[in-house]
């Protein structure tokens, strides 16, 4: 049994397919369908005077998304799907399909996401699906060949990483446990005993957000470099997403065809990244009459109206202490700010990165677990850290949805995970 991704190798061969139909129409006495099998879509010529009387009568009844057995010689075509066409000798109904629900007309949103078990394999979605695959592959990539130890951190906590008010609480055997923000904090950990290191996972925040850059649950990557100060982490975001770049550029251009996608943009991610500070930025968006205070973290529309002219991704550094996790560090040249940037993409997907260097003074550290009204016996094991040979370390976490919805050029971010969950959607 052949699959479509290897047709190149069987030109002139008799090979045997399965695959769903996508498709069929008929002129006469030859018929065509368009059949997918997971690895690629391939068009099927079935002649009639070719083919039993019962395998000519089978092809006027197939429904779509039936599961066919097909077997034809491999036969070049520039015009067809994929270069390539089957010339039908023989066809079988493997199993049936009742009328599929997803039909080539328009179908409203909250339609498709019922159904995404079946949007899933239309050509769009299949698509960006697949710059995610590669997308995630180039992450572990980069990182391996940079010498990062994976580390898998719980996704069941009793510590807060971010904002107290964003945590999905549970009860865990009588005490408080939430679904992690984060696995920041035990990476961290993991950084004097590997000095590289990254987690991988889906993350939680239950944010009332109803944005077209916003899930409830979505899959972030969050390295950690111990010894690395804020600039020295800047490089490395700069350098992580101009590989992830070239990567989708490289082995996605029929995904990209598909999606519609200019990449010439895309083909311009290069290092280095320019950089502005927080307090340039906030000037710069009051200077466009943006109604944005100093002190206050910067929103989707300031980031939008911040990337409106800009073409490359943009490094927003030195954000005011209150507006920030009370993990980041310091800054010794203005202590009102800490040490840390967000990574802002152009075409108004904004930040796609947050990153920072972590305090790594045990007294300052406590006192801003204080300030933020967190239980200290929660991080009595982090604060350990600073304890036990604290050391300067850096890191940040890119979220992948975000990532791939720029790379694509898709709207919203819902599409570029196999199953969304939003506000209002658990299901399927």
């Amino acid at each position: 049994m052949a699959e479509i991704r290897e047709l190149s190798e069987h030109v002139g061969a008799t090979v045997t397919l399965r695959g769903w139909v996508e498709g069929t129409r008929g002129h006469g006495k030859v018929a065509f369908l368009v059949l997918r099998d997971g690895t690629g879509v391939v068009q099927c010529v079935v002649v009639k005077s070719q083919v039993q009387e019962d395998e000519w009568a089978l092809h006027g009844v197939l429904t779509p998304e039936c599961l066919v057995r097909v077997s034809g010689e491999v036969k070049v075509d520039a015009r067809a799907p994929g270069g390539f066409e089957i010339g039908v000798s023989a066809l079988a109904l493997l199993a049936p399909s009742e009328e599929y629900p997803i039909q080539p007309k328009e179908h409203g949103v909250d339609f498709l996401l019922d159904h995404r078990h079946l949007w899933l394999r239309s050509s769009q979605q299949r698509a960006g699906l697949r710059v995610r695959a590669e997308v995630e592959q180039a992450v572990h990539d980069f990182l391996y060949r940079g010498g990062f130890v994976r580390i898998d951190s719980p996704i069941l906590t009793g510590a807060v990483g971010e904002h107290a008010g964003s945590l999905f609480e549970t009860d865990y055997f009588g005490e408080t446990a939430y679904l992690a923000q984060t696995g920041q904090l035990y990476i961290e950990a993991a950084c004097p005993a590997f000095r590289r290191v990254y987690c991988f996972g889906p993350t939680f925040r239950a944010e009332k957000s109803k944005t077209r850059r916003h899930l409830t649950e979505f899959w972030m990557v969050e390295p950690e470099v111990a010894f690395a100060d804020s600039d020295e982490n800047m490089r490395l975001q700069e350098d992580f997403v101009s590989y992830i770049v070239e990567r989708a550029l490289e082995n996605c251009a029929e995904e990209l065809k598909v999606l519609e996608r200019d990449t010439s943009r895309l083909e311009a991610v290069k290092p280095p990244f320019p950089r502005m500070s927080y307090t340039e930025a906030v000037a710069e968006l009051q200077g466009r009459g943006a109604a944005v205070e100093w002190g206050k973290d910067l929103g989707a529309s300031d980031e939008t109206e911040l990337m409106a002219d800009r073409e490359l991704p943009l490094f927003v550094h030195d954000y005011p202490k209150q507006a920030k996790a009370f993990y980041m560090k310091e800054n010794p040249a203005d202590p009102r700010t800490v040490l840390c940037n967000d990574l802002l993409v152009p075409e108004g997907y904004g930040e796609i990165i947050g990153g920072s260097q972590r305090e790594d003074d045990l007294g300052r550290l406590q006192a801003r677990i204080a300030e933020e009204g967190l239980p200290e016996k929660a991080y009595a094991w982090y604060l350990d850290l600073r304890r036990y040979g604290t050391f300067p370390h850096s890191g940040f976490g890119l979220g992948i949805e975000r990532t791939v919805a720029w790379i694509t050029g898709r709207h919203h971010i819902r599409e570029l995970i196999p199953f969304p969950r939003l506000m209002n959607r658990l299901y399927p």
